[in-house]
């Protein structure tokens, strides 16, 4: 059974930083990465990594958010700097599963940017 364990959202202030974690188990995965949805929006892309290490950014993001992979402990991250109020939203951990190509969501954890 696949699991998706998130963690590090918070409350920043604008211009502040936060690191999240996204902790799979259960499968072998080839994307993983992290979709963002604020209140009365789409979800949409933040920035997904694959197993080799190729980055794809939301353009919102380039420049202020990176992401990292740890592939031993199945383990993506999410380092997010210069933080602005337009960044708040829930953010959720996704994995494609090579099996299959099946995608999988985390339950999603709350950044809110305020001063």
């Amino acid at each position: 059974q696949v699991q998706l364990v998130e963690s590090g959202g918070g409350l920043v202030q604008p211009g502040g930083s936060l690191r999240l974690s996204c902790a799979a188990s259960g499968s072998i995965f080839s994307i993983m990465g992290w979709y963002r949805q604020a209140p009365g929006k789409q979800r949409e892309l933040v920035a997904t990594i694959t197993s080799i290490g190729s980055t794809n950014y939301a353009d919102s993001v380039k420049g202020r958010f990176t992401i990292a992979r740890d592939s031993a402990k199945n383990t993506v991250y999410l380092q997010m700097n210069s933080l602005k109020l337009e960044d708040t939203a829930v953010y959720y951990c996704y994995a494609k599963q090579i099996l299959y190509s099946r995608d999988n969501w985390g339950q999603g954890t709350q950044v809110t940017v305020s001063s």
